[in-house]
């Protein structure tokens, strides 16, 4: 049985009742011993939070103040949660940070966005109560260029999910060879007339609410993807203070250049090291989150033309070019560059100068002179492998901490789920279809299910007498015995699922109740935090259900949340 949380609303499971998760963030959650040779501390560490152990203020940080200070408009209201953060961090050597992040999404991204910020609040929180201030900071990741991943949302429509998607944006320039097989960033896409109909659509399926009110508000034309996230997660986290930083422009850029330049200069060097890290993960059992080619480097190129983000390879040092070279684009359009070119656009143009999924977390780390990150499983792995630039680089590693896990059971869904006695933790083992048959085995009158079991004991214990005989008579005749054995235990399983279609066919309401349980809770055998839409929630439970997630996640279950609504 789940531990009770001490919120009421809540049950606290162990981490690996979600399933899909892989071994190295299991062993990570767990604190196995395995796991720690790649992080710089395990759950539940609570050290980052003391002052002596806080990264050095950097030289930049008046400066990365002011543009949050921008960035934040609603920090400039007296007394405000965002007003009190940003004070805190003004102060310097008193407050630190703790930083979270996810890419700019349509009408604010899945429900674990939700989680990530909420996370960020609860760690900040925890560590200003245990005597240090400190603020929660989100990083919109802009940069990214994987439009597909970012473009839709699903929400809940009756007996199905809708899924909204924003198209192919339309206004940029035809691509120019160099730039072909490339993407733009996504948080500078603009959004044209054709959000009018989608946000007419989630108001369809959201209906009136401040949250929707303002996700029409932030999502419009002449709005970019991540002014419009930015906007939506700054009202949903107002009362908590949330801060959001986009760190694509140039002035951030120019602050984080050091990071860049090193991932330049030393590319050579910390592709090695990342190589062997990547060896090391791998012996130990693990799996490389990203994998790390000949020709990999941790950098990408935006194309001063098209826009389009260009992913740097590296070419060996030669006779020709003792100091190599680097390539950006596809096979048609490919352009060279040597350091010394790349290391003038950095200086001159700081911002064409991107970070890997690997080396963002460094980036911002310097930038934030982070005191505690927060990530989802992909993220936590990404950390094993960016240990060994955080070493090279910086000279130390962040701690980083699993965001808060959650399944949202709705009323309506929590009714189904008591009066077919059914946990969350069963809910996760099947699809629609299996749980219907569940459920009719459950509803069958207790004669059939007496007679079912009776006839199903009376074979197991028959054909284990017998076969255990033939085995003794010959080793050959056992094995065509156990062949023989196992269609019959097949047809014994298929009269029971015949009582059971049979059954759900005379209570049709069983199948409609499977698909309800498996859509809000398990959609298309993934977990619901992935599929369904953060906006369907703050709809539904208004912005106070920030404050609640904050809450839950700061109650520190290690595991897997379930929260009653």
């Amino acid at each position: 049985m789940p531990e009770e949380n001490e919120l009421l609303t809540a049950d606290c499971h162990p981490i690996s009742v979600a399933p899909g998760l892989h071994r190295l963030f299991l062993d990570y959650c767990a604190g196995d011993a395995a796991a720690r040779p790649f992080y710089a501390s395990l759950p539940p560490d609570v050290g980052w939070a003391a002052a002596a152990d806080r990264p050095p203020v950097p030289a930049h940080w008046p400066e990365l103040v002011r543009l949050l200070k921008e960035q934040n408009p609603s920090s400039a209201v007296e007394g405000s949660a965002g007003a009190v953060a940003l004070e805190a961090l003004g102060k310097g050597a008193g407050a630190g940070a703790v930083v979270t992040g996810q890419q700019v999404g349509l009408f604010g991204g899945p429900l674990f966005t939700l989680f990530k910020a909420a996370t960020a609040v609860a760690r900040a929180r925890q560590a200003t109560t245990a005597g240090r201030p400190h603020a929660a900071v989100f990083w919109l990741a802009s940069e990214d260029h994987d439009f597909a991943e970012i473009n839709h949302v699903s929400f809940p429509a009756g007996r199905e999910l809708r899924k909204l998607v924003y198209a192919s944006h339309v206004g940029a320039a035809p691509a120019a060879p160099a730039a072909q097989g490339a993407a733009r960033p996504v948080g500078g896409i603009l959004l044209d007339e054709r959000i009018t109909p989608l946000v007419d659509q989630a108001w369809e399926l959201l209906g009136e609410s401040d949250a929707m009110e303002a996700l029409a508000a932030a999502y419009r034309p002449g709005r970019t993807f991540v002014q419009a996230f930015r906007e939506f997660y700054a009202r949903a986290f107002a009362a908590q203070g949330l801060l959001v930083l986009d760190a694509s422009g140039r002035a951030i850029h120019r602050i984080g250049s050091p990071v860049l330049r090193a991932a330049l200069e030393r590319a050579d060097e910390l592709h090695a090291a990342l190589v062997e890290r990547n060896r090391e993960l791998e012996e130990a059992g693990y799996h490389a989150q990203v994998a790390v080619g000949a020709q990999s480097s941790l950098l990408f190129l935006v194309d001063e033309r098209t826009g389009a983000r260009l992913a740097l390879k590296r070419i060996a040092a030669s006779a020709g070019e003792p100091e190599g070279l680097w390539q950006a684009g596809g096979l048609n359009g490919r352009q060279s560059f040597s350091t010394a070119d790349l290391v003038g656009i950095l200086e001159s143009e700081p911002e064409r100068i991107s970070p890997s999924a690997l080396l963002r977390p460094v980036f911002q780390d310097y930038l934030l002179s982070t005191s505690l990150t927060i990530g989802g499983p992909a993220e936590v792995a990404y950390f094993a492998q960016s240990a060994v630039l955080y070493e090279r680089i910086l000279g130390r590693m962040t701690p980083v901490a699993p965001r808060f896990s959650a399944t949202l059971v709705e009323p309506a869904i929590g009714e189904l789920l008591r009066r077919h006695e059914l946990t969350v933790e069963r809910v996760f083992q099947e699809n629609a279809a299996s749980l219907a048959q569940l459920l009719a085995a459950r509803a069958m009158p207790a004669e059939g299910k007496r007679k079912l079991a009776a006839a199903g004991t009376v074979l197991d214990a028959e054909l284990t007498s017998l076969l255990e005989w033939m085995g003794r008579l010959d080793a050959g005749l056992g094995r065509s015995a156990e062949t023989a054995a196992s269609k019959m235990r097949y047809q014994m399983n298929r009269l029971r699922k015949l009582a059971a279609n049979f059954q759900l066919q005379r209570e049709a309401a069983l199948g409609r109740h499977a698909e309800a349980i498996c859509q809000a809770l398990y959609p298309g055998g993934v977990l619901q935090e992935r599929v369904l839409g953060a906006a369907w929630f703050l709809a539904r439970y208004g912005f106070e259900l920030a404050e609640e997630l904050s809450a839950q996640a700061l109650n520190s279950c290690p595991g897997h949340t379930v929260m009653w609504l």
